[in-house]
């Protein structure tokens, strides 16, 4: 592979979205002193409807208004009072980077779910999920892509001298393309999506968004070449759920950034956060077992924890993050 430049600083770390509390100017305290080389903007669920991924993300939509129906999200027939709650936090929230990062000037990361994650959760307003009509995936993936140039643009506004990151949340990716997301009987599942389909959708949002994005996915076989194809500068992934490294060596030979996922989130309760020496081992085994040379790993790999981090205790959140922070410093300068 020839050199490139990425769209961060070598050394880089930074935290894959949702943190716990309901307090946005404090968590993006939080993420503006652990994560200075590539913070981003914190999602807090806790806050409850609207400030979950699929509220969040639906609150983006343009002209595809959605709506909660038995603690589900669905299409509506008109806006109201879900959506119009999903995108006050939202602006709030945004009101609160700008203040806090006003004179900020390097990359700083936005997240989403993506075009399949939110197919395979938001109902039709008829019942199913939209994954069922292929009509109405073309028209969400349009009215993400169109509202998420909106959001670049919008954060751009507040930070003029900051360059923006996209991160598309695809959790649900792997079972679309399998054919594994359950109807709502439980008795069967939809039928599967091409990958060439799911590459072509992905890459219509990644182009309107206009910045470089990275598609995050902390399920096992995880589709790289489907990110790949779609044109995503990165793939963001558990490194606990990577069995079968050669995909991800071609991929990552293929110019793929790597956002590795080396810190464990599925149980934080269970003990310590992890030390910056033993995140940064993590990490560089997987490199050495990858065969690349050592003097790429610290541009082409952003440190990250495994997933978000909503559920987990206060301080073993700031424990996680500065761990990532400071073995990325230690990747950089070995």
């Amino acid at each position: 592979m020839t050199d490139q430049s990425w769209p961060w600083p070598p050394g880089a770390a930074t935290g894959i979205g949702s943190l716990p509390g309901t307090d946005i100017a404090e968590a993006q305290r939080i993420v503006l002193g652990e994560l200075p080389a590539l913070p981003h903007l914190p999602e807090l669920p806790a806050r409850g409807p609207g400030a979950d991924v699929i509220g969040r993300t639906g609150g983006l939509l343009v002209e595809l208004p959605v709506e909660l129906y038995a603690a589900r999200w669905r299409v509506a027939p008109r806006p109201g009072r879900d959506l119009r709650r999903a995108r006050d936090l939202m602006e709030r929230d945004l009101d609160q980077l700008a203040e806090q990062a006003e004179e900020y000037a390097g990359p700083i990361k936005l997240q989403a779910a993506g075009p399949f994650t939110m197919a395979a959760s938001v109902e039709l307003p008829i019942g199913g999920r939209l994954l069922r009509d292929p009509g109405a995936v073309r028209d969400l993936t349009g009215s993400l892509a169109e509202g998420l140039r909106g959001h670049v643009e919008a954060v751009t506004r507040r930070l003029p001298r900051a360059s923006v990151l996209l991160q598309l949340d695809e959790p649900s990716l792997p079972a679309v393309l399998a054919g594994r997301v359950p109807t709502e009987s439980g008795l069967g599942a939809y039928r599967p999506v091409e990958e060439a389909d799911a590459a072509v959708a992905l890459r219509t949002v990644i182009e309107a968004a206009g910045v470089p994005t990275v598609v995050h996915c902390c399920a096992p076989d995880v589709p790289l070449s489907v990110v790949r194809v779609a044109g995503a500068v990165g793939v963001a992934l558990d490194l606990g759920l990577v069995t079968d490294l050669d995909p991800l060596g071609e991929a990552i030979d293929a110019g793929l950034g790597l956002w590795a996922g080396a810190v464990d989130t599925a149980t934080p309760s269970a003990g310590r956060a992890p030390t910056s020496a033993e995140v940064a081992d993590r990490v560089r085994r997987i490199w050495n077992r990858l065969g690349f040379p050592a003097g790429r790993l610290a541009s082409q790999v952003v440190v990250t924890p495994a997933c978000g981090l909503a559920g987990a205790p206060h301080g073993y959140v700031r424990g996680v993050l500065a761990a990532c922070r400071d073995a990325g410093r230690r990747l950089a300068d070995a």
